[in-house]
């Protein structure tokens, strides 16, 4: 049996982050089960033939070097009342604090058919090593169940490695809770122009098949084909290089091992304080396995992004050392790309603002450089904001260069709860090969615009 100071069950970006704080200062130990701790959102590119699966794997030496000790093992049994965890291996580690970070897992609806061979999730390694074979094995056609910038960026890979691509959505729009509609218009066009073919307003509500997925139902009675063997032919079951079913509709939080331990756990996920702490002493939790609030309206919201967990992780080891630090709440700011355009947004969209707030939008359409320069492109932002307050409460950019700093501009303005007139006194640089003309900024104008619609 072992005793740690500060006991973490996980090995993710919150995990990582909170090893890097304490683990020179306090005798850390860290449990994961994965043989590795993966960069997720590099896993489409994997697919797509632009990074090996080694390079989504992430060193160990990011935990190790920070002198915490990285245990591979599986967590079987907790009693947070004897602060005792047991693991696969048959070993008892006792600690002083324990911080769950065991993040989240990937929903498959429990429709007809889930359960056929071809159907996959996207999250873990072995779902990426999955699909990888299947793509090899002479997969003709895919269907992606999720529009999100996952589905998006996964729809994407197949595409581009030859694979016939369906995407199927709930939503009017791809990405709608990044981006409102006339916000993601050209992406989605450039998307459907790229050959991937779109099935919006529309639910996946069965699979058909005898052993593997042939056919995908969708609620509006039409149904995608994966193969041209009838699905109910007895040549089913010996045939590969069916076709391909991936959900990539959520998460929901990893806290099963939980449950009956007397922690405090909502619909989406462990409940905490805004230091982190749960409802039992020296009880921490971070990261996607939690349940938060909008940093915006207070309401409890999905927010299960590393960017999230990364400064959960960090409030949860600030406040170990005697600080007093609190976590404010999601934003999610994201962004992806689609095809030759970089979208992104962050905090409300307009849709989603409905009956919380009346809202002012403001508009601001330039360009990448100087306009005179060469390979100048168009860039536009959004601008959400309380039209009480005036205070930014969500925005959204579409450019031909990559959007993610313009992005982290709109999340901080949300954060420190900027209004409209402090973004119109904004003190900006300008320089022919990185900007507008000096007299144009993307965010100023696009406040500016939101004033005079007020």
């Amino acid at each position: 049996m072992k005793k740690f100071e500060v006991l973490i069950i996980g090995g993710g970006p919150a995990a990582i982050t909170i090893c890097k704080i304490l683990g020179q200062k306090k005798q850390v130990g860290i449990i994961r089960p994965e043989d590795y701790s993966m960069i997720y959102c590099a896993m489409p590119y994997v697919i797509e033939k632009i990074l090996p699966i080694q390079k989504t794997f992430k060193k160990d030496e990011l935990v190790t070097d920070t002198g915490a000790e990285l245990i591979r093992d599986t967590v079987t049994h907790v009693n947070l009342e004897d602060r005792e965890v047991k693991t696969a291996k048959g070993q008892t580690y006792t600690y002083d604090k324990i911080v769950i970070t065991t993040g989240a897992l990937p929903v498959l609806p429990k429709i007809e058919g889930y359960d056929l061979k071809g159907v996959s999730t996207f999250k873990t390694e072995e779902d990426l090593k999955n699909i990888q074979a299947a793509t090899e094995n002479g997969t003709k056609k895919v269907v992606v169940v999720g529009a999100g910038a996952i589905g998006i960026e996964l729809a994407q890979a197949f595409n581009k490695i030859g694979i016939k691509t369906h995407i199927v959505d709930a939503e009017a729009h791809i990405l709608p809770n990044m981006m409102d509609h006339e916000m993601v218009e050209a992406a989605q066009a450039e998307l459907i122009a790229s050959g991937v073919t779109l099935h919006l307003n529309n639910k996946v509500v069965a699979l058909k098949g005898k052993e593997f997925v042939k056919k995908v139902m969708l609620e509006d009675g039409t149904s995608i084909h994966l193969h041209s063997i009838d699905d109910c032919s007895e040549a089913d079951k010996n045939v590969t290089g069916n076709g391909l079913v991936v959900f990539a509709v959520g998460m929901r939080p990893n806290v099963e091992m939980f449950k009956d331990t007397g922690l405090a756990i909502g619909r989406d996920g462990i409940i905490v304080n805004e230091k982190m702490e749960t409802n039992i002493a020296d009880v921490y939790a971070a990261g996607d396995c939690v349940q938060f609030k909008s940093g915006i309206t207070n309401e409890i919201i999905s927010g299960k992004l590393a960017t999230n967990a990364v400064p959960m992780g960090r409030v949860v080891a600030k406040n170990m050392l005697g600080e007093n630090k609190i976590y404010k709440g999601f934003f999610n700011g994201a962004a992806t790309k689609i095809e030759n355009l970089f979208v992104g947004g962050s905090g409300i969209s307009e849709k989603l603002s409905k009956n919380k707030f009346e809202v002012t939008v403001g508009y601001s359409e330039l360009t990448t450089t100087f306009p005179i320069m060469p390979d100048a492109k168009k860039v536009k932002i959004k601008l959400i904001s309380d039209k009480k307050t005036k205070k930014i409460i969500g925005g959204q950019v579409v450019s031909g260069t990559p959007s993610a700093d313009k992005v982290d501009l709109i999340t901080m303005a949300i954060q420190h709860e900027l209004t409209i007139d402090d973004l119109m006194d904004f003190s900006y640089s300008s320089q022919p090969y990185q900007s507008f003309f000096p007299a144009g900024n993307l965010l100023v104008n696009a406040a500016e615009n939101a004033e005079v619609n007020i």
